[in-house]
């Protein structure tokens, strides 16, 4: 295998750029760019201890002074000797560098091409290498803290858990078909159902975090509605934390949906500020109105806003009947309180519709009832137990489960109605090549580039 070298950080000025070696070379190659300051060869110096001096081109003209490190196979990242290279975060001494690097025997590497080394090393299996992807694109702290724990395995040892008892399972019955002389003890049926039922509950459980899993890696989308000058872009402003949209008196001033991202009781919100909801012979108008229905058709959670200052009219109960008949998660907030002269007039909505999930009341001047709503939120996604990490985050993931727990179903069924054994046989073995498509056992070349696909360069 030859050797590799990409840039690490991002292309922009800042104080520290590292340059990433891995491969057979990787030691050599390190020598040939880096000499340290204290005169001896780098080789000399013990692994995973940064040592500092000079990286120097291939004429052997100084590109910078920086920090070196060199890794064995055993204790890198690919699991191949490897190296590193901190240099000051210029892009062109990087550039350069990283120049020098392949003068000297790498070569330029692909997207996700160490992590991918990684995988075929053995030292992370898919799982554990699309959880990179997902810590490093993290935009929320649950985010990331579910990502971390499946670097460490976290999915991983529960799939493979699964796989290897339903690989027990295949195993006892070739043994005793094999070799029908040796006196080897066949499971009875009772025995066999009891184990799949485990595996069907832990697959079940498993496939049903897949829409948690969603919510937690891609954020939840937030459609705000209401009637015009409701406060709709207000709240979003509040919420974002500074002017995303035009806030005017003017009725009807957000034509088109505008969308932001911000986190809300801890959690990530994709908020989607809708035009007002109101007739209109304005035929732009009309289409921002329809995008607003769209968005609510899309959305898991909707902000339903009343102006309190004023009684509602028909707008508002527009508004509230089309949360109320989404099917989804749905918060009636009270906007303008400050205007108030006194307590907050009461929020009616029609008889029959499906009641909000909370009602509260905020002012966006003062900023008075955003604790409220932040409780709100939290309290509709809680926190994840601390030590989770076994969400399904991709649709990949929830594939390979979903397929597993339909091929363990029918491997039950099967048994239970008193089939032949290779029958159950054949399905136990279905779910175990499904979850060895989750964990890459026996996942196809295709597939494996395709994730790789999703890295960046450097990683």
């Amino acid at each position: 295998m030859d050797t590799i070298a990409a840039i690490a950080t991002p292309a922009v000025a800042s104080a520290i750029g590292i340059i990433r070696i891995s491969g057979p070379d990787a030691l050599p190659i390190l020598e040939r760019v880096f000499a340290s300051a204290n005169g001896k060869p780098i080789s000399a110096l013990p692994a995973r201890r940064m040592t500092y001096g000079a990286v120097r081109d291939a004429q052997g003209r100084v590109i910078d002074h920086a920090l070196a490190v060199w890794f064995s196979a055993e204790h890198s990242y690919t699991g191949e000797p490897g190296a590193e290279l901190h240099c000051h975060g210029s892009p062109v001494v990087l550039g350069e560098a990283l120049a020098a690097a392949f003068a000297a025997g790498a070569r330029q590497a692909k997207a996700g091409e160490f992590t991918k080394r990684a995988f075929l090393n053995g030292k992370m299996d898919l799982t554990e290498a699309e959880a990179v992807v997902d810590l490093i694109d993290a935009e929320s702290a649950e985010a990331a803290r579910n990502a971390a724990m499946q670097v460490d395995g976290a999915l991983r040892r529960l799939a493979e858990d699964a796989y290897d008892r339903l690989l027990d399972i295949a195993s006892r019955f070739y043994a005793v078909v094999d070799y029908p002389d040796e006196d080897i003890a066949d499971a009875s049926p009772a025995e066999t159902e009891a184990a799949l039922e485990e595996i069907r509950h832990t697959l079940a459980d498993l496939l049903a975090t897949s829409a948690r899993g969603k919510i937690v890696k891609n954020g939840v989308a937030t459609a705000i509605i209401g009637a015009p000058n409701a406060g709709k872009s207000s709240l979003l402003n509040r919420l974002v934390g500074y002017d995303r949209a035009i806030v005017t008196d003017i009725a009807g001033t957000t034509r088109d949906t505008v969308e932001e991202k911000a986190i809300v009781g801890g959690v990530l919100l994709r908020l989607i500020d809708t035009a007002g909801l109101r007739e209109t012979d304005d035929a732009v108008e009309q289409l921002g109105v329809e995008c607003s229905r769209r968005a609510v058709e899309n959305a898991d959670l909707i902000l339903t806003l009343a102006d309190s200052s004023r009684p509602m009219d028909e707008a508002d109960e527009e508004a509230i009947s089309l949360a109320a008949s989404s099917g989804s998660a749905w918060l009636l907030i009270g906007t303008k309180s400050d205007l108030l002269s006194a307590s907050v007039p009461e929020l009616r909505f029609g008889e029959g519709q499906r009641p909000p999930l909370g009602c509260l009341s905020v002012s966006n001047v003062t900023g008075d009832g955003f604790d409220e709503l932040e409780k709100a939120v939290a309290a509709l996604y809680p926190a994840l137990p601390p030590q989770s990490g076994t969400l399904l985050t991709n649709a990949r993931q929830t594939e390979a489960v979903s397929r597993a727990l339909a091929a363990v179903c029918e491997a039950l069924s099967a048994l239970r109605g008193g089939m032949t054994p290779d029958v159950v046989l054949t399905e136990a073995e279905a779910a175990s090549n499904a979850l060895g498509e989750l964990t890459g056992r026996t996942a196809r070349d295709d597939m494996v580039a395709r994730i790789f696909e999703r890295f960046c360069v450097g990683k």
